[in-house]
């Protein structure tokens, strides 16, 4: 018999989106699927609403706003890995993690699940994220590397078609089923022993970088990330993060200094880490500033 499949997604007054996410659910996979949301502090009433909707639904109240990561994680220990939890009959070996904004693709868990099978150290896989305008979201990345990240990071913003951010990217490559520095953590199925075996998502991201740092610690310890565009979801992104966007921003480089300062973490790498921080602290104050500015035009 096939085993169920548990998809984990982290609720902060999601909206008529969520509704979206578990109505095409259906349609992504043959497999009976348990919806765990695990709620940052939802004031909308939609998560409740949706229990009452939706019988495979559960909802996990996190007791604060503990941001993705950590939300995640708590839901994979109170739903996943406790044998004592009924839900926990799922599949043994993989789960999904999802954004409530996400609309499913006919048969995309399915897909992944189907390629999970051809790469067997494959601890997260990925599926191609549409916009909602139909482009094509470059979902699957190199990892930022302190001159190609960099780059992208200082250039990016003025001049849109630099050979950085296209390396990046990955905008130049036509999709293919193939190996990633990181996918976006808006959809991913994982492999329950790989995301064990790191530990789950680093909890010191509050938001941003966290899907980054997953993908590069999954490929440190052997395990590998993979795109597999033959499945699609469409994505809404930043119904939440639009909220406030300069706090936003704020957070993004905040956790993108974590992530950098963690990879050139020895003591004579000091004066390195003192100009990352420098510089990010720069570009934040210049794109906050801006995003400010914009926000009381409104």
């Amino acid at each position: 018999m096939t085993p169920g499949l548990i998809v984990v997604t982290v609720t902060y007054s999601p909206g008529p989106h969520l509704d979206r996410f578990l109505a095409s659910l259906g349609h992504a996979t043959e497999r009976r699927v348990t919806v765990v949301m695990a709620d940052n502090g939802s004031t909308d009433g939609s998560p409740e609403a949706a229990i009452a909707q939706y019988p495979d639904a559960r909802l996990l109240h996190t007791g604060a706003n503990l941001g993705y990561g950590s939300a995640v994680n708590l839901a994979v220990r109170d739903y996943i890995t406790n044998p004592a939890n009924p839900v926990g009959a799922g599949d043994p070996e993989f789960f999904v993690v999802a954004n409530p904004d996400v609309v499913w693709g006919p048969g995309s868990i399915d897909v992944l699940l189907e390629a999970a099978r051809r790469w067997p150290r494959a601890g997260s896989l990925g599926p191609l994220i549409r916009d909602p305008d139909g482009s094509v979201y470059p979902s699957a990345r190199h990892q930022p590397s302190l001159v190609r990240g960099g780059m992208h990071a200082v250039v990016g913003p003025i001049w849109k078609s630099n050979p950085w951010t296209a390396a990046y990217r990955q905008e130049r490559l036509e999709p293919s089923e193939r190996p990633v520095g990181w996918l976006s953590g808006s959809c991913l199925l994982l492999r329950r022993e790989a995301f064990d075996a790191i530990g789950g998502f680093d909890e010191r991201y509050f938001m941003y970088m966290e899907d980054v740092d997953l993908g590069d610690r999954l490929a440190a310890a052997g395990w590998q990330n993979v795109y597999v565009p033959s499945a699609e979801v469409l994505h809404d992104k930043g119904h939440s993060t639009g909220r406030d966007p300069a706090r936003n921003l704020a957070a993004h480089h905040e956790s993108t200094y974590t992530f950098l300062a963690d990879r050139h973490s020895r003591r004579w790498q000091a004066p390195l880490r003192w100009v990352i921080r420098a510089a990010l602290a720069a570009r934040a104050g210049l794109v906050v500033g801006n995003s400010r500015r914009k926000t009381r035009r409104r």
